[in-house]
């Protein structure tokens, strides 16, 4: 009887508050107390924004309906770019940009992991790589790439948009952290996977695909699709170099209609990629969570 007591007990997540008090938080209680909690947290933000000396004008200038409709369908003969159209510029230079960094990642963190002496020189260019794009902020990377790449008038290099220079830099810049990520997870599996591998024959470049990298891409899915979250909010960067996505299409509905609300507008669209991708993040890291608790 006291050992059954004592595996309930143990499997209770521990309290710190009196008996009474955790009774407030069980059953029917715990949906009541979190509803009027959030009600009363939500309705308190909401009354501040409505209340606020200022909260018209920025109603006006940042949430007037009828402006963002307008920016988001925008309109050609005001010379008003649709914030809606513009987000398939951001959503095309990510899809692009996220196939390259995943290849060049890998392959930048398998080059400097490989003990070859012949391999020796493209090792010290993969880590000035790490070293020099994890340095530099995405801004500066932006702005080389997009105004000095053109300045170098190779025939081909520099002929392309500007929004394939904008592709290329965060390519570049994401890589280096991609690598890192990899690096990390392939560091993590455990030594004696490798000597198993080794034991039954298996060359390096087998124990590399076959034993190493399925075990290591498990681990780092949550953080590369962290990673992955960051690259598609930083595809607005675009507009520094003067595409046309979704950031630019309210910047330039702002200067000509004097209002904010198509930025807002491209705000929403971001949140409307990002918070499913972010929710399926957190699922996986419960889910990873669970198994390794559960094989422990």
């Amino acid at each position: 009887m006291v050992n059954e007591t004592d595996a309930r007990l143990s499997e209770e997540t521990p309290s710190f508050f009196a008996p009474r008090r955790k009774q407030l938080f069980l059953g029917r209680r715990a949906i009541v107390a979190s509803t009027l909690s959030t009600v009363l947290i939500i309705g308190g933000l909401f009354a501040v924004f409505l209340l606020a000396p200022g909260g018209a004008t920025v109603r006006h200038f940042f949430f007037n309906p009828h402006d963002m409709w307008q920016s988001f369908v925008g309109d050609h003969r005001d010379a008003l770019s649709s914030v809606g159209l513009g987000l398939l510029t951001n959503i095309w230079v990510f899809l692009i940009a996220e196939v390259f960094v995943l290849t060049f990642g890998l392959a930048i963190a398998w080059t400097r992991m490989t003990k070859s002496p012949v391999l020796m020189p493209f090792r010290i260019l993969a880590i000035i790589y790490s070293d020099i794009f994890r340095g530099i902020p995405v801004l500066l990377v932006f702005l080389l790439i997009g105004f000095g790449v053109p300045a170098l008038q190779i025939s081909f290099i520099s002929n392309q948009s500007l929004a394939v220079y904008g592709c290329v830099s965060l390519i570049l810049t994401y890589s280096a952290y991609v690598a890192e990520v990899f690096r990390a997870g392939i560091y993590s599996v455990p030594h004696g996977q490798l000597l198993a591998a080794r034991s039954l024959g298996l060359t390096n470049a087998t124990t590399m695909r076959r034993v190493i990298l399925p075990q290591a891409v498990r681990t780092v899915v949550p953080p590369l699709l962290n990673d992955f979250i960051s690259l598609q909010k930083d595809t607005a960067l675009l507009s520094i170099l003067g595409v046309i996505e979704a950031v630019q299409a309210g910047t330039i509905y702002q200067d000509l209609r004097f209002n904010s609300s198509g930025l807002v507008v491209a705000s929403l669209l971001f949140l409307a990629m990002t918070i499913p991708l972010t929710r399926f993040t957190d699922s996986l890291v419960a889910r990873d969570r669970n198994r390794r608790l559960a094989s422990s």
